[in-house]
Protein backbone atom coordinates (compact mmCIF):
# COMPACT_ATOMS: atom_id res chain seq x y z
CA UNK A 1 0.00 0.00 0.00
CA UNK A 2 1.19 3.85 -0.86
CA UNK A 3 1.79 5.92 1.79
CA UNK A 4 -0.70 8.30 0.43
CA UNK A 5 -3.25 5.20 0.72
CA UNK A 6 -2.30 5.06 4.40
CA UNK A 7 -3.25 8.47 4.58
CA UNK A 8 -6.52 8.77 3.10
CA UNK A 9 -8.31 5.22 4.50
CA UNK A 10 -11.29 5.75 5.97
CA UNK A 11 -11.98 5.46 9.69
CA UNK A 12 -14.96 5.16 11.37
CA UNK A 13 -14.54 7.59 14.67
CA UNK A 14 -16.52 6.49 17.91
CA UNK A 15 -19.52 8.84 17.65
CA UNK A 16 -19.99 7.25 13.93
CA UNK A 17 -18.48 10.11 11.57
CA UNK A 18 -15.30 9.26 9.60
CA UNK A 19 -12.23 11.13 8.59
CA UNK A 20 -8.84 9.94 7.38
CA UNK A 21 -5.49 10.24 9.43
CA UNK A 22 -5.07 13.15 7.45
CA UNK A 23 -8.36 14.93 8.36
CA UNK A 24 -7.13 14.51 12.07
CA UNK A 25 -3.86 16.18 12.38
CA UNK A 26 -2.15 19.18 10.88
CA UNK A 27 1.43 17.58 10.98
CA UNK A 28 1.07 13.81 12.66
CA UNK A 29 -1.10 11.12 14.41
CA UNK A 30 -0.07 9.26 17.04
CA UNK A 31 -1.73 6.01 16.47
CA UNK A 32 -2.43 3.74 19.65
CA UNK A 33 -4.43 0.46 19.83
CA UNK A 34 -6.31 0.81 23.23
CA UNK A 35 -8.20 -1.00 25.73
CA UNK A 36 -9.87 -0.54 29.27
CA UNK A 37 -8.86 -3.57 30.94
CA UNK A 38 -4.79 -3.79 30.07
CA UNK A 39 -2.26 -3.76 32.46
CA UNK A 40 -0.81 -0.93 29.71
CA UNK A 41 -4.61 1.49 30.39
CA UNK A 42 -2.61 3.70 33.07
CA UNK A 43 -0.89 5.20 29.83
CA UNK A 44 -4.32 7.17 29.12
CA UNK A 45 -2.51 9.71 31.46
CA UNK A 46 -0.05 9.91 29.17
CA UNK A 47 -1.53 9.77 26.34
CA UNK A 48 -3.76 12.74 27.21
CA UNK A 49 -0.79 14.47 28.14
CA UNK A 50 1.10 14.29 24.62
CA UNK A 51 -2.09 15.20 22.81
CA UNK A 52 -2.53 18.21 25.49
CA UNK A 53 0.73 19.28 25.15
CA UNK A 54 1.56 19.08 21.61
CA UNK A 55 -1.83 19.60 19.37
CA UNK A 56 -1.40 23.35 19.24
CA UNK A 57 1.89 22.25 17.33
CA UNK A 58 -0.27 19.76 14.75
CA UNK A 59 0.32 16.15 16.52
CA UNK A 60 -3.18 14.52 17.30
CA UNK A 61 -2.94 11.19 19.22
CA UNK A 62 -6.04 8.36 17.88
CA UNK A 63 -6.81 5.95 20.05
CA UNK A 64 -8.64 2.65 18.25
CA UNK A 65 -10.26 0.56 21.15
CA UNK A 66 -9.40 -3.10 20.38
CA UNK A 67 -10.28 -6.52 22.07
CA UNK A 68 -8.31 -9.06 20.20
CA UNK A 69 -5.86 -8.99 23.10
CA UNK A 70 -7.36 -10.77 25.97
CA UNK A 71 -11.05 -9.64 25.67
CA UNK A 72 -9.52 -6.42 27.50
CA UNK A 73 -11.86 -4.33 25.73
CA UNK A 74 -15.26 -5.48 25.95
CA UNK A 75 -17.39 -2.59 25.96
CA UNK A 76 -19.86 -0.84 24.05
CA UNK A 77 -18.37 2.70 22.01
CA UNK A 78 -20.92 4.63 24.85
CA UNK A 79 -19.03 3.03 27.81
CA UNK A 80 -15.15 3.04 26.13
CA UNK A 81 -15.80 6.84 25.50
CA UNK A 82 -17.52 7.22 29.09
CA UNK A 83 -14.47 5.11 30.94
CA UNK A 84 -12.11 7.33 29.28
CA UNK A 85 -13.38 10.50 29.97
CA UNK A 86 -13.94 9.48 33.51
CA UNK A 87 -10.82 8.02 35.00
CA UNK A 88 -8.72 9.54 32.49
CA UNK A 89 -9.75 13.28 30.89
CA UNK A 90 -9.69 12.05 27.30
CA UNK A 91 -10.00 14.48 24.90
CA UNK A 92 -8.25 13.23 21.69
CA UNK A 93 -10.08 11.14 19.39
CA UNK A 94 -11.77 8.05 19.91
CA UNK A 95 -12.46 5.03 16.85
CA UNK A 96 -14.60 3.09 16.76
CA UNK A 97 -13.38 -0.24 18.00
CA UNK A 98 -11.71 -2.22 15.32
CA UNK A 99 -9.45 -5.25 15.13
CA UNK A 100 -5.33 -4.75 14.46
CA UNK A 101 -4.54 -8.59 13.11
CA UNK A 102 -6.02 -11.21 11.12
CA UNK A 103 -8.14 -11.09 8.06
CA UNK A 104 -10.22 -8.80 9.96
CA UNK A 105 -8.00 -5.97 10.43
CA UNK A 106 -8.89 -2.38 10.15
CA UNK A 107 -7.46 -1.39 6.45
CA UNK A 108 -4.83 0.93 8.45
CA UNK A 109 -3.34 -1.98 10.57
CA UNK A 110 -3.97 -4.33 7.56
CA UNK A 111 -1.57 -1.35 5.52
CA UNK A 112 0.82 -0.86 8.52
CA UNK A 113 0.93 -4.27 9.19
CA UNK A 114 1.35 -5.79 5.96
CA UNK A 115 4.70 -6.31 3.26
CA UNK A 116 6.36 -8.26 6.06
CA UNK A 117 5.97 -6.01 9.05
CA UNK A 118 5.40 -7.36 12.85
CA UNK A 119 1.65 -8.34 13.72
CA UNK A 120 0.45 -5.92 16.71
CA UNK A 121 1.93 -7.86 19.45
CA UNK A 122 -0.12 -6.13 22.48
CA UNK A 123 -2.78 -3.28 23.16
CA UNK A 124 -1.14 0.00 23.17
CA UNK A 125 1.53 -0.36 20.72
CA UNK A 126 2.23 3.25 19.11
CA UNK A 127 2.37 3.98 15.47
CA UNK A 128 3.90 7.72 14.85
CA UNK A 129 2.23 8.63 11.22
CA UNK A 130 2.94 11.72 9.68
CA UNK A 131 0.54 14.07 7.77
CA UNK A 132 1.80 12.40 4.39
CA UNK A 133 1.22 8.79 5.43
CA UNK A 134 4.61 7.86 6.04
CA UNK A 135 5.20 5.66 8.92
CA UNK A 136 8.25 8.01 11.20
CA UNK A 137 8.33 5.40 14.33
CA UNK A 138 6.20 2.15 15.46
CA UNK A 139 6.68 2.06 19.31
CA UNK A 140 5.99 -1.32 21.56
CA UNK A 141 3.49 -1.40 24.23
CA UNK A 142 6.22 -1.07 26.91
CA UNK A 143 7.33 2.40 25.72
CA UNK A 144 5.31 4.78 27.67
CA UNK A 145 4.11 7.73 25.81
CA UNK A 146 6.33 10.17 27.73
CA UNK A 147 9.59 8.01 27.31
CA UNK A 148 12.05 10.14 25.69
CA UNK A 149 12.46 8.25 22.68
CA UNK A 150 8.88 8.84 22.06
CA UNK A 151 8.70 12.17 22.92
CA UNK A 152 11.92 12.80 20.66
CA UNK A 153 10.27 11.54 17.56
CA UNK A 154 7.08 13.55 18.06
CA UNK A 155 9.27 16.81 18.45
CA UNK A 156 10.98 15.51 15.14
CA UNK A 157 7.76 15.00 13.26
CA UNK A 158 6.52 18.30 14.05
CA UNK A 159 9.13 20.53 12.98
Amino acid sequence: MTTQTLNTISLALNDGTETTLAGLAEKAVLLVNVASQCGFTAQYDALEALHEKYRGRGLTVVGVPCNQFGGQEPGSAEEIVEFCRKNFGVTFPLAAKAEVNGDSAHPIYAALTGSGAEPIKWNFEKFLITHDGVVQDRFASAVTPDSPELVAAVESALQ
